[in-house]
């Protein structure tokens, strides 16, 4: 038989499914994962079931960055300490922590929640393009807006760069300054795969965005 329909129970395979689900994870990986789970006290796997249920239905996305939070602004965009005038443009949560792991970066964010990619569907109004855009011009009329500065630190494949071009394309009639990090990182690298000392690098040497 195969490996698929060897389970003596039919809730242990519905849960091997659903941890077999998670990027990543194989069907032998899965069993193991359920098994341990099944050999853990109840009210242990209770614990966890609630925190990924709890994780799904209440996690907030902050409404200035979209950065997940628990409250309706996020501890960086509630931090009175941080550079309001700079945004660090991302592509994803992940990005975030990483760059804050650093400890060389003290602006704010945007969280895009993806990148252009029109191979996978995704267009400009896919993603959180319009609310930066909105972001940056309310900013570059509050001031002076050479004071503001728009860091986009996406992946240097074709899609962060058609991304990157993109947002440009969007503000430069505000004003404001835009840089890229500068290229420490290898040709289409993900910034949570870069080590703190590279990226804290990169955002330290940034440099002009040219299209």
């Amino acid at each position: 038989m195969p490996f698929s329909e060897r389970y003596p129970s039919r809730l242990l395979e519905d849960a091997v499914q659903a941890i077999g689900s998670l990027p990543g994870v194989g069907k032998r990986s899965a069993l193991r994962l359920a098994l341990h789970l099944l050999r853990q006290p109840q009210e242990n796997v209770h614990h966890f079931a609630d925190s990924i249920v709890r994780l799904r239905d209440e996690v907030r996305y902050c409404k200035e960055c979209s950065m997940i939070s628990d409250e309706e602004t996020c501890s960086i965009c509630s931090d009175r300490s941080r550079d309001f005038r700079t945004i660090c443009v991302v592509e994803s949560v992940r990005d975030v922590m990483s760059i804050e792991n650093t400890g060389q970066y003290h602006g704010v964010y945007h969280v895009l929640g993806g990148i252009i990619s029109p191979i996978n569907g995704v267009g400009p109004g896919d993603i959180t393009v319009s609310r930066l855009v909105s972001r940056v011009g309310t900013l570059a009329a509050s001031g002076n807006a050479s004071d503001v500065e728009v860091i986009l630190a996406l992946s240097g494949d074709v899609e962060g760069e058609t991304t990157s071009f993109y947002i440009y394309r969007q503000i430069s009639s505000f004003g404001v300054k835009v840089s890229s990090l500068a290229r420490g990182l290898g040709f289409g690298d993900d910034l949570e795969y870069a080590d703190e000392l590279t990226l804290g690098r990169s955002i330290t040497n940034r440099q002009i965005f040219k299209p």
